[in-house]
């Protein structure tokens, strides 16, 4: 009962800022969403194909159009775009770092295939095919003729060979790709093809490989540190490349005039205002700023369709991996899954859904698995994961079995008398996390523990939660073509003992399992689905026998769209890719179909 004061609270919050975003827009509106001119030189916009389309190589049919809005006085057309929150832009293009740009990954950058969420079809994209041999130890890709870089240098097989291997001679350089790497003997260039040799079997490492971005050897082969390099100017295969302009508040970017896929991209560019928080750029989207956006907005259909039904829609599939509460198992007592359970069973999913997602989702069972995953789900683990039930009265059992006693103030205490106090990091002005995180820290006083809500800009929050410098943090987790690379990265012990300090791309609370690694490898040596499920049913298991990381509701694909100015947009009723920004690399199918109106 002592919740309901929290959440009427919650409510109070959330409705507030509701109604300031709507009515006060001298206040919240931020300058870069002013209509900027564009330096952009002269060209000819298109018009697209018939609607849907998604053919690589599909010709557009005739002129453009022109509109208000996102068209300069010279009749390009930039699609605006609310994608990362940051209160200023920081130059970064580098498609290793974990900090860049969007889209610099499937946007700037492209790999060798699509596997598309919304579809589960794969897309041949940089190569037009691939195949394992009889063994599987070796995979050959065909690479695709007639690609050129954004500087009008040939790509080719010896780019694709290049880039892997600098993968795999540099561990610090993150992207799809690693995961696979461990597995890699060699990689060739020889003819069109590229043939990878494997010194373990691994079948899923075609997903890692297929799905790695590509750069030009020309060019990165001339890169003293590809780590920290930023490259402000990057050369690339992608249908956007070229930086227009770059500013603290806005920055645009215009396509790549020399792309592969011809006629497309049908709009000229993009132009991205720098939003510091959901409310800001909600507004902006609300206002019909904004041409397409990838942001929660409570209560969209009054909030935002009513507004313009003609023009303003949504798609806001729940499918994606889970959000988390992540536990830095590296620190006591988080190192006990008894503890992690108890901290589970200290807050209320159903509570926090409705509250701070508007019931768009659902809340997670034990297994954290997706509803994309409904098949591989093992009923006998989602029975047995009872520590993502609400329970106050078992937690606090739970935590007192633990040795963690209570203090005079009711604050429970490790046994050297340490409090139980810890920060729960969340990105500032990500409205649905940070509403998620203040249940769960008022929710964590009920069983002794002092929590408190601690905000970060975007970039500051990522390098925390990457380098594992948190006890409590919201996370995400990656959706992925199999479970597998869904719980390798929440409970590999590859990645567990990477150290405090450094990046480590997926297992931030950094939690291993032998048990696990030895399943993990049994998985990807066979290609029989019945065998794989079996494994997959253990692997499960052992993930709500552990709980190395707190399921609370699945993600969803956020996305919003206006068509006043552009047409072709993914949705419901037109589900050829996932209409949400942050899908990656889906995001190229999309950025390559949506066409000025």
């Amino acid at each position: 009962m002592k919740l309901r004061f929290p959440a009427l609270m919650l409510l109070v919050i959330i409705f507030t800022s509701m109604l300031a975003a709507c009515g006060d827009a001298s206040t919240l509106t931020p300058q870069a969403t002013q209509a900027p001119s564009t330096t952009a030189p002269a060209a000819t916009a298109t018009e697209a194909p018939a609607t849907g389309s998604t053919d690589p190589t599909a010709e557009p049919t005739a002129a453009a159009t022109t509109d208000t809005g996102s068209t300069s006085s010279d009749g390009k057309v930039f699609l605006t775009v609310s994608d990362q929150q940051q209160s200023t832009w920081v130059r970064n293009f580098n498609p290793f770092a974990s900090d860049n740009r969007w889209p610099t990954a499937a946007g700037i950058y492209e790999p060798m295939f699509i596997y598309n969420i919304a579809t589960g079809k794969i897309e041949p994209w940089l190569a037009t095919e691939w195949a394992w041999n009889s063994d599987n130890t070796e995979l050959t890709f065909t690479i695709r003729d007639g690609v050129k870089w954004s500087d009008g240098e040939p790509f080719s097989s010896k780019d694709v060979a290049y880039t892997l291997n600098l993968m795999k001679e540099n561990e610090k350089l993150q992207g799809n790709g690693r995961a696979a790497m461990r597995f890699v003997d060699s990689v060739a260039a020889d003819g069109n093809k590229v043939v990878v040799k494997f010194s373990e079997v691994s079948t899923i490492a075609l997903y890692d490989i297929g799905h790695q971005m590509i750069v030009p050897e020309h060019i990165w082969s001339k890169i003293a540190d590809p780590v920290t390099f930023t490259n402000e100017t990057p050369i690339a295969t992608g249908p956007f490349t070229e930086i227009i302009r770059f500013q603290d508040q806005i920055w645009e970017l215009g396509k790549n005039p020399n792309y592969w896929q011809a006629g497309k991209p049908y709009i000229d560019g993009i132009r991205q205002p720098a939003y510091p928080s959901n409310d800001a750029a909600n507004l902006a989207t609300i206002n019909g700023e904004n041409d397409l956006a990838s942001n929660f907005i409570p209560d969209v259909e009054n909030t935002y369709v009513a507004k313009d039904p003609e023009n303003n829609h949504y798609w806001f599939p729940p499918v994606n991996a889970p959000v988390m509460l992540l536990l830095n198992t590296t620190k006591a007592p988080f190192d006990d899954p008894n503890v992690r359970k108890a901290i589970s069973m200290g807050f209320d999913r159903q509570q926090i859904t409705e509250i701070a997602t508007y019931s768009y989702n659902g809340p997670s069972d034990a297994t954290g698995l997706p509803e994309s995953f409904a098949d591989w789900k093992n009923p006998e683990a989602v029975a047995a994961g009872d520590w993502v039930n609400f329970d106050v009265e078992k937690a606090n059992a739970m935590l007192d079995a633990a040795g963690l006693t209570r203090g005079a103030d009711g604050i429970r205490v490790l046994p050297d008398g340490t409090p139980m106090a810890y920060d729960i990091n969340v990105v500032s002005g990500w409205t649905d996390w940070v509403t998620t995180d203040q249940i769960i820290a008022e929710s964590l006083k009920e069983i002794g523990i002092n929590a408190t809500t601690r905000t970060y800009d975007f970039s500051a929050w990522f390098d925390k939660v990457q380098k594992g410098e948190f006890d409590m943090s919201i996370g995400w987790s990656n959706n992925a073509p199999t479970p597998l690379q869904f719980y390798r990265g929440l409970m590999s012990g590859e990645t567990a003992d990477t150290p405090i300090g450094e990046a480590n791309g997926d297992n931030w609370h950094r939690y291993g399992n032998p048990k696990v690694d030895e399943l993990y490898s049994q998985f990807v040596k066979t290609s029989d689905p019945a065998e794989q499920k079996k494994i997959m049913n253990e692997i499960q298991m052992i993930f709500v026998q552990e709980a190395p990381a707190i399921p609370i509701m699945p993600n969803i694909y956020w996305g919003e769209y206006n068509t006043k100015r552009f047409t072709n947009f993914p949705n419901e009723e037109n589900p050829y890719v996932l209409l949400s920004s942050f899908a990656q690399p889906d995001r190229l199918i999309l950025l390559t179909n949506i066409k000025p109106k």
